[in-house]
């Protein structure tokens, strides 16, 4: 059972600082694991001292209320001790992804004027030269000194998080957080996915996106144990998920992709996984039947969100088998709409663009009123009695609904191929290029054509014994001409940003300008 989350039996969470998970957490479930990592494992008691620690560190420092405290270190215990010592200031906390670089990090630090740094002398040494900050360093390492700290009161309205994009499609922008959005978030999320204290939560997603931020709160909540593992090898993820009994594990396609390429998970049944979760990019069909194949006796859940509305969507495991390419239906206490031209409600079956409504919505992007302008717009369908100024999400991605509400993904508006007169989502093409048995990975993109308008272009990862020859007759056999790719492209590997989401200016041959 989740605890609540406040500092008083009566006391409302969505008032609450966020630290107020971990201080509860430790009072519910004490000496129950709250992460472990390689050979390193820490109860709810000690990690909530060691954030009072980190928090009467920053204090010492001069960390007041709304300051933005940035965290730059390994996944792991650490890194959520800084995290919600952050919190208990009542600073607005940043996670920066371990594997940016000084330009990148000086980039966040920056944009968000970042006051503190936190971090160690192991993390800066890693980095190919120093860092060019006036944020104040504080070193983890030096923190553990005082477990004496309580959280500063806070505000539903108060910023307790910004969040920065992977910055695909340029310079990331950092998406605000209050606290009661991310309050009902988690709660939303966590009552969904039915978490509980047993659960030992895989921790493969990096702390810095919304979904790895999402799993880490959702875990807190309930009680659950966050196991890390750092491993690139997907062997050894595998081999981590058996050997320390993980119940849940939630992942990006690509990950998922990495994880089905290794025999044992293919193969031999894990006995403690309960449950698989995916969100951050549609999972292909073909993914979805080998998953359920390779563990029949786990939940799947398909999730969609993206980083402005901290999740949106989630279809029930018990519908997986029958509609293995939707999206689901909106979460709890959140509507999803799809708006056609003129803001018209679209019927089933026609493309529209999902509009998310609801508490768990972001408040924007930190320091820019005209990128914010462009997605937070004023509900259009503003019903009776909503409140005056509501704001909803235009999500730039396009969907259709079935007769029964299902959602299904199209394509990202600026990513909807227009090739031959016909708009084309890229992830159907993926989808039959995957169901052909030939790839282990492939991404679809389009490039200008003056006769086509533009031309499909498929960058494929070939299985061991796949063959392009097959590949490109089994796309003859299950594709119109005008869906085609009209080159497919081998590569040894499909490269990921930070985030774990393809990277496809990369892939194009024009790395992204950090």
């Amino acid at each position: 059972m989740c605890v609540d989350g406040s500092s008083s039996g009566n006391a409302d969470p969505l008032h609450a600082n966020l630290a107020q998970l971990l201080w509860a957490a430790a009072s519910a479930h004490g000496d129950h694991p709250a992460v472990i990592e390689r050979d390193r494992t820490i109860s709810y008691s000690a990690l909530r001292m060691y954030a009072a620690s980190v928090a009467a560190a920053l204090a010492a420092r001069g960390s007041t209320p709304d300051d933005r405290v940035a965290i730059l270190l390994e996944r792991g215990a650490d890194a959520v001790a800084a995290l919600f010592g952050a919190y208990a200031t009542g600073a607005i906390a940043i996670v920066v992804n371990e594997r940016l670089r000084p330009r990148q990090v000086e980039y966040v630090l920056r944009h968000a004027a970042v006051k503190t740094l936190v971090t160690s002398a192991e993390m800066l040494s890693r980095l190919p030269r120093a860092l060019e900050t006036d944020a104040t360093i504080v070193d983890v390492g030096n923190a553990r000194v005082s477990g004496a700290f309580e959280p500063m009161p806070r505000l539903a309205t108060d910023m307790a998080q910004i969040i920065y994009t992977s910055g695909s499609t340029g310079l990331p922008k950092g998406v605000t957080f209050g606290n009661a959005s991310l309050w009902t978030g988690i709660r939303s999320v966590s009552g969904y996915l039915d978490l509980t204290a047993d659960d030992r939560v895989a921790g493969l997603l990096p702390l810095s996106s919304v979904y790895g931020l999402n799993q880490l709160l959702c875990a807190v909540l309930c009680g659950a144990t966050l196991v890390v593992e750092r491993s690139p090898l997907p062997n050894q993820v595998v081999a981590s998920l058996r050997a320390l009994g993980v119940t849940v594990v939630a992942g990006v396609p690509p990950l998922w992709l990495q994880l089905l390429s290794v025999p044992d998970f293919r193969k031999q049944a894990l006995p403690s996984l309960r449950q698989m979760q995916n969100a951050g990019g549609h999972l292909p069909t073909e993914a979805v039947r080998r998953l359920r194949q390779a563990h029949p006796h786990a939940q799947l859940i398909l999730q969609y969100g993206q980083t402005e509305t901290f999740r949106g969507t989630y279809l029930p495991p018990e519908e997986v088998d029958r509609r293995p390419n939707s999206m689901g239906r909106a979460i709890p206490g959140v509507e999803i709409l799809v708006l056609g031209e003129g803001a018209t409600r679209c019927r089933p079956g026609e493309i529209g663009e999902l509009v998310h409504r609801g508490p768990t919505i972001a408040a924007g992007y930190w320091n820019d009123p005209e990128a914010t302008a462009a997605v937070f717009r004023p509900n259009p369908l503003r019903p009776a009695g909503a409140p005056d100024g509501e704001r909803v999400v235009f999500s730039g991605d396009m969907v259709r609904t079935d007769e029964e509400g299902f959602l299904y993904f199209v394509s990202r508006r600026d990513r909807m191929i227009k090739t031959m007169g016909y708009r084309v989502g890229p992830d159907e093409i993926a989808d039959v290029l995957h169901a052909s048995g030939e790839i282990a990975d492939a991404v679809v993109d389009a490039e200008s054509d003056p006769e086509r308008g533009e031309r499909i272009i498929a960058y494929v990862v070939l299985a061991p014994d796949g063959s392009l020859v097959r590949l490109e007759r089994f796309c003859r056999a299950e594709l119109p001409s005008y869906m085609q790719p009209s080159r497919i492209e081998q590569r040894p590997h499909i490269p990921r940003l930070a985030s774990g989401k393809y990277d496809l200016p990369t892939l194009r041959g024009r790395p992204p300008q950090p």
